[in-house]
């Protein structure tokens, strides 16, 4: 610290910051050095695309599944629990060609209600799901 005497005030003690940031900066690097880049693979089974497959000619009409902010169901505009649910995917699970179900969940719903109804479609092997907004974009 250096301390100077002016006539007209008292003693004046100036901080000499230039070892501090001169620390801080080779911290910085040494930091930016030996952080651990993330090299985390996740692996992804995609789909493959297959050039033999026809796309059937006529596709059923996909099925709209919303669920409101409090964890109501509607099939089609239509109120559903959850056992209702799990039949409506029964019989679609049956069928040879299945409809999309194009789930449509509210700004506020919480994620255990889509994450139910995953769990729910992965039971019976359904694996055409949609998600659209909740305006129906």
């Amino acid at each position: 610290m250096a301390f100077s005497v002016k006539s007209s005030s008292g003693p004046m003690a100036d901080i000499n910051i230039t070892p501090l940031i001169d620390v801080m900066l080779v911290l910085l690097i040494i930091f930016m050095v030996t952080a651990p880049i993330p090299l985390l693979k996740i692996k992804i089974d995609l789909p493959q695309p297959n050039p033999n497959q026809q796309q059937p000619q006529n596709p059923p009409e996909p099925i709209n599944l919303k669920i409101d902010q409090s964890g109501a169901f509607y099939w089609n505009d239509t109120p559903v629990d959850e056992l209702g649910l799990k039949a409506q995917f029964a019989v679609i699970a049956q069928q040879t060609n299945q409809p999309e179900i194009q789930i449509k969940a509210a700004d506020a719903t919480a994620y255990q209600y889509v994450a139910t109804v995953l769990a729910d479609a992965k039971q019976y092997n359904l694996v055409k799901i949609g998600f659209t907004d909740s305006e129906g974009q």
